[in-house]
């Protein structure tokens, strides 16, 4: 007798009388929701404990046709539904689609409603998630909602990655792949515990609400760190590497799907001068198209399911109310098929805040026209304004068929990570809590956080270190503090898993002196004796400055970019009474004004650690000693390091004109794509080809990368462009290619690249993306072209191609 499971009767081949239904705990779930609210007779057998074997259910002898009872034949009547093939939303040999067109053609309005309302934003299941069950279609209840930007976060003990903003620094698509993957795999992992338990609530869903993808446009923004910097091209090469890896290689089946946010035009304020969630940018098409798009654009292409629309209005209109970006360019323009999300509460505040709706009616066919697919409403409240599509409906302000339409993809992602398929076709649904914080993501934790370290600083080769010294001191609120060094957002990390600068740097020294001077790194109140008494005494110290959470983070952007409270006397301090050199260490997602340490031949080596998680203290540790040959420093800047945030125009204001090196007219301390290394490169040998090219074709090129220092190392290769006669708008350079890759000491590697045509293209307004007639030069080796702060004794190659029509 065939071997038959009630949620995938996928033949006809068996008689119903003769059907014999097989369960488990994979299963049984399935069955009591569909037939244990109607059928007495099975219900002691649903409620049955089922962890291991199968309890095979044969119809013919609990009922039949001719039951007297009218539960049983309902029953009955919808077991055979399922078996002749019916509802073929269970049925896995047809297209995704198809069945996502049968499934959503038998939900009524107020199923769709409720489908559509509830996006997550719950921690106990009492409000805004999960989606209902339906159980009349064998539909089980689901959570959108989990956050995995760099591990699983909010979901218990998850591998903690480096933040974005250093996994960005990295210049790594690779790194950011197997960072991406890991992290995917914890999140299935954990999703299937969860439903395991019955716990569909929090962050138990497989639907990622990350990464974050704006543009770092302005300093003091405080998601900044959440970032992948201030260049387009680099956050969309980023953004393309977390997506396929969170997906995973499966042809059928997605293992997590990805969410990117916040589309569009949010970058700050958070909350100074004034909230997020009355703030208006005002936005150019050119800018918009040339900085504010590209990126959301390659999320797309890359194969993103979702969007999550931001809390700013764009041009006036709330970004979830705004139908030309969720409909005419996301869907329309880029081919678009996955479903938009609200950010959490942004449709309320289209009303409470934006004043731009005067009802929940109004706002629910109003975002719901403007391609809003899925709520993710605010914890504070207990409503959701898509719960008044019904009446939005019947008033007539939003067809019906509208929302059935903006359901599908819902439903489609459901089918695309394995709801209405088989456990056993799926092998994702076989991860288990085994895989958290393995020995393998432990080491890419590391490997990640080694990667993302940038050497400022390095006077007359003073890293790396060697032997262990006498007496050191580990100075400041960042020594020793695991929760601002993982930044926001991070996994929930077990102790165990966690070294600091202080664990990590304590073996350099016979003799370590400890001081926080300050007990947070607000750093209201300072122990300046104790910090004076200690790096009087040590041969080296170790000063470990900066932001975290509690300065800056979602809600919260920085005042200026001076260090925080008194760290700006701890490092006066330092400087003045230490008895040895000290080597800087911040903590931060953007720049800090440390001219008097860049200054200061007190110090001679500063590294920008971002957040480096949970690995921290073993990267900071391989780093400075360069323990093996993999730890030699080799990560750039991701972002413009201005001296002060006097170099740069309001955060208000949103026309990109003097910011971030693709139109910044000044010198800043540090510049985009500045990072140093333990060894050297030499460039050489570039090729073009063609040097004269059509419009609309693509330049393919190649050069030559010697490390030419003592050491092996990582080089970071990086090619921009300009236009040297263009009659509109340009960047004064551009980023089209980069790579990282390991070249041992006294070898060389070629570097072959693509200019796409797509890249030469400048948008104009009225017609679009042109591509002008004309000379573009093409720079190629490790850092920013014509910059005042260079990377000693690392060359820049130039050569030029011509566009003709």
């Amino acid at each position: 007798m065939p071997k038959i499971t009630l949620k995938y009767l996928t033949t006809n081949q068996v008689k119903f009388e003769d059907v014999v239904l097989y369960f488990s705990a994979g299963t049984k779930l399935a069955f009591c929701l569909c037939v244990d609210a109607v059928v007495s007779c099975v219900e002691n057998l649903c409620k049955a404990e089922a962890e291991t074997g199968e309890f095979p259910i044969k119809l013919s002898n609990h009922f039949t046709e001719n039951s007297a009872s009218s539960r049983k034949k309902k029953a009955l009547y919808f077991l055979k539904s399922i078996y002749e093939n019916d509802a073929i939303q269970f049925n896995t040999s047809l297209p995704f689609s198809e069945r996502v067109n049968d499934l959503v053609s038998r939900l009524d309005l107020e199923e769709i409603v409720l489908q559509m309302s509830k996006g997550g934003g719950s921690t106990n299941g009492s409000s805004g998630g999960p989606a209902p069950a339906i159980p009349r279609l064998g539909i089980g209840p689901w959570e959108w909602q989990t956050e995995c930007m760099r591990g699983d976060a909010g979901a218990g003990n998850a591998t903690s990655f480096p933040q974005s903003i250093g996994l960005a620094a990295s210049f790594s698509q690779r790194l950011m792949y197997k960072m991406a993957a890991a992290t995917s795999v914890e999140v299935r992992a954990k999703h299937n515990d969860f439903w395991k338990k019955k716990i569909y609530y929090g962050h138990a869903g497989l639907s990622c609400f990350s990464p974050v993808i704006n543009i770092m446009r302005h300093p003091l923004w405080g998601r900044n760190q959440e970032t992948y910097g201030e260049d387009p091209y680099l956050s969309g090469e980023m953004v393309s590497a977390f997506t396929s890896a969170l997906r995973g290689s499966h042809p059928r089946f997605f293992r997590v799907a990805t969410v990117c946010k916040h589309f569009d035009a949010y970058g700050g304020p958070e909350n100074i001068p004034t909230s997020r969630l009355v703030f208006n940018a005002n936005v150019t098409e050119h800018d918009l198209r040339m900085t504010f798009l590209p990126q959301f654009k390659a999320c797309v292409e890359g194969g993103a399911m979702g969007v999550m629309c931001s809390y700013n209005s764009v041009n006036g209109v709330p970004a979830c109310a705004n139908k030309r970006l969720l409909t005419d360019i996301l869907r329309k323009e880029w081919g678009f098929k996955g479903f938009v999300i609200s950010d959490a509460g942004a449709l309320e505040f289209t009303i409470l805040n934006h004043f731009y709706f005067h009802s929940k009616v109004d706002a629910a066919a109003g975002c719901a026209n403007a391609g809003v697919n899925l709520e993710l409403p605010a914890y504070q409240y207990n409503f959701q304004v898509y719960e008044n599509l019904t009446q939005a409906v019947q008033q007539g302000k939003v067809e019906q068929t509208k929302l059935v339409e903006l359901v599908k993809p819902l439903f489609y992602t459901r089918m695309r990570l394995g709801e209405f398929d088989p456990p056993d076709m799926n092998p994702y649904t076989k991860l288990n809590l085994s895989v958290i914080q393995s020995p393998e993501h432990q080491a890419i934790s590391l490997e990640a956080a080694v990667k993302s370290l940038v050497l400022l600083k390095n006077e007359n080769n003073f890293l790396p270190l060697n032997g262990k010294m006498g007496k050191i001191a580990i100075i400041g609120p960042m020594a020793n503090n695991p929760t601002q060094q993982l930044g926001d957002y991070s996994a929930d990390v077990d102790p165990q898993f966690m070294t600091t600068p202080l664990t990590g740097l304590s073996p350099l020294g016979e003799q370590v002196l400890y001081v926080a001077g300050c007990n947070e790194t607000k750093c209201q109140h300072y122990n300046k004796s104790d910090v004076i008494n200690a790096v009087s005494k040590a041969e080296l110290t170790f000063l470990c400055l900066g932001t975290g959470q509690a300065i800056e983070t979602e809600n919260t952007d920085r005042r200026n970019m001076l260090l925080p409270g008194k760290q700006v006397e701890i490092l006066s301090d330092v400087i003045k009474y230490s008895k040895g050199y000290i080597v800087l260490l911040l903590f931060s997602g953007g720049p800090l004004d440390i001219r008097v340490a860049d200054q200061s031949d007190r110090i001679p080596a500063i590294l920008q650690c971002f957040f480096p998680a949970q690995a921290t203290g073993a990267a900071l540790y391989n780093v400075i000693t360069m323990a093996n040959k993999d730890s030699n420093p080799a990560a750039r800047l991701p972002f413009t390091w201005y001296y002060s945030d006097e170099q740069v125009p309001s955060m208000t204001n949103y026309s990109m004109a003097n910011r971030t090196y693709r139109y910044y007219d000044g010198d800043p301390l540090y510049p985009f794509g500045y990072g140093l290394s333990y060894t050297t490169f030499k460039f050489s040998d570039l090729v073009l080809n063609p040097v004269k090219v059509k419009a609309g074709n693509n330049v393919s090129a190649s050069f030559t990368v010697t490390n030419t220092g003592p050491l092996d190392g990582d080089v970071v290769c990086q090619v921009y462009i300009s236009w040297l006669n263009a009659t509109m708008t340009t960047p004064k350079v551009q980023l089209v290619a980069f790579d990282r890759q390991n070249i041992p000491q006294g070898k060389n590697e070629t570097f072959n690249f693509m200019i796409k045509s797509s890249q030469m293209a400048l948008w104009v307004d009225g017609k679009g993306f042109i591509i002008e007639p004309g000379d573009i030069k093409v720079y190629a080796g490790g850092q920013l072209p014509e910059q005042k702060k260079q990377i000693p004794k690392s060359n820049v190659l130039q050569e030029i191609f011509s566009i003709y029509t």
